[in-house]
């Protein structure tokens, strides 16, 4: 099993608000809404996404307030092509988007924003052809011992190193699916020297692995001794959940390319 990363859910306080955000500042366009019982689905990307590019999901829940974003949940990171962060960076300026961190302190080779909610929006540097201007490239996480963690995506999903960068104090590990297109998005799994522990918060969703045949790949999972959270039969065998050695969710979901929609409701 060796399923692309199909989208990251996110929890926002005014989805409307968040919107807006994303749409007018990374040109998102609405993929398909979900409106459920006390709770709305939206999915988000850029209008000319490739097949396997990830989705941008997010989640408001009524009367939902005061949510914390946490520690262990890092930042999703966004694409602008090699050489025109500055320019793009000036831009989200231009529009009225807050200055977290800009090019200069990154030391030129990326930035961070935040969205309303206050999660970190990293812009990175890719080939043009590695993936839409805006699209996602990368979801980080934290995680409390890298060995643990390389071997969890390494074992239950199959994934691959696609990258890596160590310093004295931190190290990031980037996992992928093996073959996978350069416009897949990677989970980055950032591993800190120092022993410390995370806060998961409840503004932080999940990921999720979009898969060839739910009930097939489920099994292999419990075969691998992966968390049994959330089996399909429990959701109508329309998506499934598991969880990683640190808590962090993922939801294993298979689509129907030829459905009207892309939620399996």
């Amino acid at each position: 099993m060796d399923g692309t990363l199909d989208h990251v859910m996110l929890r926002v306080e005014n989805l409307d608000e968040s919107l807006e955000w994303y749409q007018e500042h990374l040109d998102y366009e609405e993929k398909d809404r979900h409106d459920g019982d006390g709770f709305t689905i939206v999915y988000l990307g850029p209008e000319e996404m490739h097949e396997e590019g990830a989705m941008l999901e997010l989640t408001h829940n009524e009367g939902e307030s005061d949510l914390e974003v946490g520690d262990a949940w890092g930042h999703i990171a966004v694409r602008v092509p090699e050489g025109e962060l500055e320019d793009y960076y000036d831009q989200l300026m231009d529009e009225g988007v807050d200055d977290y961190r800009d090019p200069e302190s990154c030391g030129g080779r990326y930035a961070f924003v935040k969205d309303p909610d206050g999660h970190e929006v990293e812009i990175v540097q890719r080939d043009p052809e590695e993936g839409a201007l805006w699209s996602l490239d990368h979801t980080m996480i934290r995680v409390e011992d890298a060995d643990d963690a390389l071997g969890f995506w390494t074992r239950k999903f199959e994934y691959e190193h696609a990258g890596r960068w160590e310093s004295d104090t931190f190290a990031n590990y980037f996992m992928k699916p093996e073959d996978a297109a350069p416009e897949a998005m990677s989970v980055e799994l950032t591993y800190n020297y120092d022993g410390r522990s995370y806060d998961m918060g409840d503004a932080w969703g999940h990921l999720c692995v979009r898969v060839d045949d739910l009930g097939d790949d489920w099994d292999q999972l419990m075969v691998r001794e992966a968390d049994e959270y959330r089996d399909p039969e429990s959701n109508d065998d329309m998506y499934a959940f598991t969880k990683d050695q640190d808590g962090h969710e993922i939801e294993l979901l298979e689509r129907d390319p030829d459905a009207d929609s892309l939620f399996p409701f």
